[in-house]
């Protein structure tokens, strides 16, 4: 199977809160959505001139030095780090044979990473993901990060007439900016779906349809405990944003992807806006379906539990496949379903789905071979190296043309699927997460209250709207604002 994304042009996709890029294909389709973020300070250079490179050239535009030493830490996480030991960064010492390459690969991006921000020390590429992540509006205001525009202005390893920009989805760029003037910081790499995951082989041999509503989801949900089989579960430990993106999806499709804008730019009342409490009235009756001891448990315990067959429906991104591969027995096949509607009268239809260009990799500004980091990502950026990482994490990359002759797995032929269906109608995603840890990290905590019963749909949007209200009055937090 061949997924191609066809010509779709900018001025298209600006026009759009949500951005499309759609592809031709036997049951192809691919989305994505656009933000701009602006706001707050920025004192990163706009080139690799804060690190000593070399002369540059048409085949080595940063200037790498070809014995430079590089660092690469990867968030070792739903797609382990492979990808980047045995693909990316051996198509780099094909090009610099006498480069050393020294990779990490942990889930504790933000602890051991802060540190060595603090004092200067720092990577030369970082894979930013996972829970523990760095606070990315944080380190833009303090001009830590490299302004990568000279990567997306520099030529295609594919096709030296053509700059990266033009060789990937539109609207990766801009999913990626940040600071006043807004410039790309985060080079968002993998394209990524987000609903709620299922085994097509239990749902087929049980004649069970994934729930267009929630009153369906509800009905489902009956049978399905009557099967001594869990409805619904996600991992309160330490995946509580598995759920408040489903909160947030339902929340756009009942009232617009306004409803997120306006979140992201600590709008007043944004949280205890009518669209919102609906969403967070019909999840927290899904809860009701879900054990207390979900709070408990981690991704991976909840993940493999769905493999054994003690739960049905799991809200997660298209990196569940590839994350599972090692627990799941073939007799369980992947598949996706959008988020049901929550009324008859949501601005979006039900095969509306979130897919954004998402996994951010930065170049620290203090990097010792930024060079060689722009250059790892320009690697990263050619149809190999998409191709390669597709193959090995069973997920999409930004790369336009760079699944061709691969054959898709169960999971993304149906993640493409449903894309399909979904057509222009994309919920965009939220910035803020990036942007304002500590709320972000109040929404984990007010998730787990909703879901698990011990606040109201309205209790939940009041405490977020004052954790939204802290944090716009807080004069030490620079803020973003976004207008698509």
């Amino acid at each position: 199977m061949t997924i191609t994304p066809s010509e779709i042009t900018r001025r298209q996709m600006m026009r759009r809160i949500g951005l499309t890029a759609l592809v031709a294909g036997p049951a192809a389709g691919l989305l994505s959505s656009c933000a701009t973020s602006g706001g707050g300070t920025s004192a990163a250079p706009s080139t690799a001139a804060a690190s000593t490179g070399g002369a540059s050239s048409a085949s080595n535009p940063f200037g790498v030095k070809p014995d430079a030493p590089l660092e690469v830490v990867i968030f070792k996480g739903g797609y382990s780090d492979e990808y980047a030991t045995q693909a990316h960064e051996p198509l780099f010492n094909k090009e610099f044979p006498k480069a050393t390459i020294k990779h990490q690969g942990i889930q504790t991006i933000g602890t051991t990473l802060t540190p060595r921000f603090a004092s200067g020390d720092v990577p030369d590429v970082v894979n930013n993901s996972g829970t523990d992540n760095l606070d990315g509006g944080a380190l833009i205001g303090a001009g830590q990060l490299l302004d990568l525009t000279p990567l997306f202005d520099a030529p295609s390893i594919d096709d030296p007439s053509k700059k990266v920009r033009d060789t990937i989805v539109p609207g990766t760029i801009e999913s990626g900016m940040g600071g006043d003037p807004a410039k790309p910081y985060t080079l968002n790499y993998v394209y990524t779906a987000y609903g709620l995951w299922y085994d097509a082989n239990l749902f087929q041999k049980e004649n069970w349809a994934p729930p267009k509503t929630f009153d369906e989801f509800k009905s489902l949900a009956e049978k399905i405990k009557a099967k001594n089989i869990t409805p619904y579960a996600y991992a309160g430990k330490n995946a509580s944003y598995y759920q408040y993106w489903m909160i947030l999806i339902s929340a756009a499709k009942i009232g617009g992807n306004q409803i997120l804008l306006d979140i992201d730019n600590l709008k007043d009342g944004a949280w205890t806006a009518d669209a919102v409490k609906q969403a967070a009235t019909a999840w927290a009756e899904i809860g009701k379906f879900m054990d207390k001891s979900y709070e408990g448990l981690i991704h991976t315990e909840v993940q493999t539990q769905q493999n054994q067959g003690k739960v049905a429906m799991y809200p997660s991104g298209s990196w569940l496949e590839n994350e599972q591969a090692k627990d799941t027995p073939s007799t369980f096949a992947y598949a996706i379903a959008a988020t049901p509607s929550v009324t008859a009268a949501d601005q979006m239809p039900y095969e509306a789905v979130r897919a954004a260009a998402g996994e951010g990799y930065v170049v620290p500004s203090k990097a010792k071979n930024a060079p060689g980091g722009l250059e790892y990502l320009r690697v990263m950026l050619s149809k190999e190296g998409a191709k390669d990482f597709t193959e090995k994490t069973k997920s999409l990359t930004v790369v336009l043309d760079s699944t061709e002759g691969l054959t898709l797995s169960p999971g993304l032929t149906s993640v493409a699927a449903v894309q399909k269906a979904a057509g222009t109608n994309v919920v965009t995603y939220s910035q803020f997460e990036g942007w304002y840890k500590e709320l972000e990290t109040e929404l984990r905590k007010q998730t787990n209250a909703l879901m698990f019963g011990r606040i109201s749909a309205d209790e939940f949007c009041t405490k977020m709207q004052a954790a939204a209200d802290k944090t716009k009055a807080d004069s030490s937090i620079p803020k973003q604002t976004r207008n698509v």
